[in-house]
């Protein structure tokens, strides 16, 4: 098992050290990540836009705008100038939706309530939980199984129940909420640039996910 990188390490009062240390840590983090785990969950969402499937994304907190910034991203910037047909939704998106369900069900369905509904056999679900035990999440996660909807997670800490439980997990060893959500947001970057960049219609150059 990864060894799990604490929270604060050390108290640095220096601002310059702290930036440095800051970033020494996330870099370390996204430079040991499961490369081999990465170029299947791009070949799950090219598979995915191929063939119409969805994508639906969630997460609480910080991991909330992370799943919405990937609708934006995927849906939009990836899909430009290109033959990508992607269908994502953010299941974050719809504030009279998840506010009735929390009201009149619970918080933990919000998410699951919609999958349940919407979310159909082998479409793609993108979970972003830092400790990856949020019940909510995890609600969600078991009713895509159930449904045979495909797993990608993308978690912090040790991975929690949520990894258990993904077809694909990209974990980062950290119980730095803050870096963990800033490599989050880096691999969707990342995956949304890199898919754009295999089927962008005016490049001369494929090139391939290998690492």
């Amino acid at each position: 098992m990864k060894k799990v990188i604490n929270f604060p390490t050390q108290k640095i009062s220096n601002c310059h050290d702290f930036y440095s240390n800051y970033i020494k840590i996330k870099n370390e983090l996204l430079k040991k990540i499961d490369k081999k785990e990465i170029e299947k969950v791009i070949q799950e969402i090219l598979t995915a836009s191929k063939k119409k499937r969805y994508i639906f994304a969630c997460g609480n907190g910080g991991s909330a705008s992370t799943a919405e910034h990937l609708s934006c991203d995927f849906s939009k910037g990836s899909s430009t100038n290109t033959n990508l047909d992607l269908k994502v939704y953010s299941l974050n998106s719809n504030t009279s939706l998840i506010t009735a369900i929390a009201n009149d069900i619970s918080y933990e369905d919000v998410f699951s309530y919609q999958l349940n509904r919407f979310g159909k056999a082998n479409d793609i679900l993108l979970l972003f939980s830092v400790s990856g035990s949020s019940k909510n999440i995890l609600k969600c996660a078991k009713v895509a199984k159930r449904k045979k909807i495909k797993i990608i997670s993308f978690t912090g800490f040790n991975g929690g129940k949520l990894k258990k439980l993904s077809k694909y997990n990209i974990n980062f060893s950290s119980n730095n909420f803050g870096i963990v959500e800033d490599c989050h947001l880096t691999m969707m970057h990342y995956i949304s640039q890199y898919i754009r960049n295999l089927k962008f219609r005016n490049s001369n150059k494929i090139v391939t996910t290998n690492f």
